[in-house]
């Protein structure tokens, strides 16, 4: 990008960024694209002389306002470079902004390696996994940033700092999941593993089969996890295992495509103006396209991703494994007694081991995560309050976490509650950034309890 008269970098006016969902989108004042260290140390020195805010933003896949900021916007799309490939050891060292696709197909193929676990998307940054607490499924996998063994990260100051559990260690805990707030995450260390194709098992049975067996499940299985479709009482299960098999897949677009994806989104569109069609189009996708019973061997990150179809809101909580059979038939019992709601399918379960990592959802604690959704078919909105409310204060009956990276209304107070080591995240932030440089209007809702005249206050201070 070219820089102004003095050789530093200047950013670009007119540049408005969207989420994935199309859920929230902001126009940031300047937007920089910069590829290498000293251009983003550029960018931060701008932003102190001219007291702007700073947000970094990746491929955008969070389906809520956690990158929005109206000053300056950071994308690391262009700094994505493989700095160090130590093959003995399965050690990955890349620049922050490469995208797990990118790992996964273009250089870790290369040296017979793979990532170990990771969630149904790829098209999402090395930084922004990290940063929003991003997982998979396995009872002994952890969070995606249980994977990492080093970062480096540039703060406020321009200083840049060396993290490790060797090498500042507190700050390493604080900064794994720290949503951006801490400084802009440069380079990352990634454990990975020999490369390894999974062997996917898919079939159906109904939701109190799959609770009563479900300890089975975990146990006896890599990564384990289960789709329940309301209106149906049944589930579909995967169950994915390490396998010497060559790769057998086989797909069908008609099935795959033209019936799973674009009939479903046109009768889901239709659903918009006949609620009533809902419980009905959940009973046909179930029993004749998911609950069919298939097996796959397919390359890891093929069979971790999934297709998440179509715009859509999201949220997702944890909560304490124990209580995933008490929440699941809460869920169903509502969705029963209450026909006047309408709810969209799948209701995703999947399960992660705890971790020592200061803001995860999973410190100290094995976690069940629960997804919901509610489709956007051609971007038209349905009705979710009800649904969501209830999920929510479900959650917050037994003690559990929204996922970082999607919609919730948790304010500090709570967060206070519900995570042991919050008030020394705090004063972390607050130690490395005491003037709010990488805070925005999600950090300021959620993190210090700002009202939305506060927020605005502090948008008019720094204009």
């Amino acid at each position: 990008m070219a820089g102004d008269a003095d050789g530093v970098m200047t950013g670009q006016t007119g540049r408005k960024f969207t989420n994935w969902a199309k859920t929230f989108s902001c126009e940031p004042e300047l937007f920089f694209e910069p590829t290498t260290t000293e251009e983003i140390r550029q960018i931060l020195d701008k932003a102190r002389r001219d007291s702007k805010h700073v947000k970094v933003c990746g491929f955008g896949h969070s389906p809520s306002d956690i990158a929005c900021t109206t000053d300056y916007m950071i994308s690391l799309a262009k700094y994505k470079q493989v700095l160090e490939v130590d093959e003995e050891n399965c050690v990955v060292t890349v620049q922050s902004g490469i995208l797990l696709k990118e790992l996964n197909e273009e250089v870790l193929p290369k040296y017979n390696m793979a990532i170990s676990n990771q969630g149904a998307v790829s098209e999402i940054s090395a930084a922004g996994v990290i940063s929003t607490g991003t997982h998979g499924t396995g009872k002994t996998f952890g969070i995606f940033a249980t994977h990492v063994l080093e970062m480096t990260m540039m703060t406020a100051s321009g200083e840049v700092l060396r993290l490790s559990r060797e090498e500042n260690r507190d700050v390493f805990l604080t900064a794994l999941v720290s949503l951006g707030s801490l400084g802009i995450i440069l380079t990352v260390k990634i454990q990975c593993e020999p490369a390894f194709n999974l062997h996917s098992v898919q079939f159906s049975c109904s939701l109190d089969k799959m609770l009563s067996n479900l300890d089975k499940h975990l146990d006896e299985n890599e990564h384990f996890k289960f789709m329940w479709y309301p209106y149906t009482n049944g589930v579909v299960a995967f169950l994915s295992n390490r396998t010497k098999k060559p790769v057998q897949t086989s797909t069908s677009w008609f099935w795959d495509y033209f019936v799973g994806y674009y009939i479903l989104e046109f009768l889901l569109w239709l659903s918009t103006f006949c609620s009533s069609l809902l419980p009905y189009i959940n009973k046909f996708y179930y029993s004749y396209i998911y609950a069919v019973p298939s097996e796959r061997v397919d390359r890891s990150d093929k069979v971790f991703n999934f297709e998440c179809l179509f715009k859509q809101h999201v949220t997702e909580w944890s909560f304490p494994r124990s209580e995933t059979a008490n929440v699941l038939l809460t869920l169903q019992e509502w969705v029963k007694s209450h026909p006047e709601h309408k709810v969209h399918f799948p209701v995703e379960v999947r399960f992660v081991r705890s971790d020592d990592i200061y803001l995860s959802p999973c410190y100290q604690q094995d976690n069940c995560y629960i997804n919901i959704i509610s489709y956007r078919p051609y971007g038209k909105d349905t009705p979710k309050d009800a649904w969501w409310d209830m999920y929510e204060s479900v959650m917050l009956k037994v003690g559990g976490k929204p996922h970082w990276a999607k919609a919730h209304k948790v304010n500090p107070e709570r967060f206070q509650k519900l995570y042991p080591m919050f008030s020394k995240f705090c004063a972390t932030r607050e130690k490395l950034d005491p003037q709010g440089m990488f805070l925005n209007p999600y950090l300021e809702r959620h993190i210090l309890g700002m009202t939305p005249q506060m927020q605005f206050d502090v948008v008019k201070s720094h204009l």
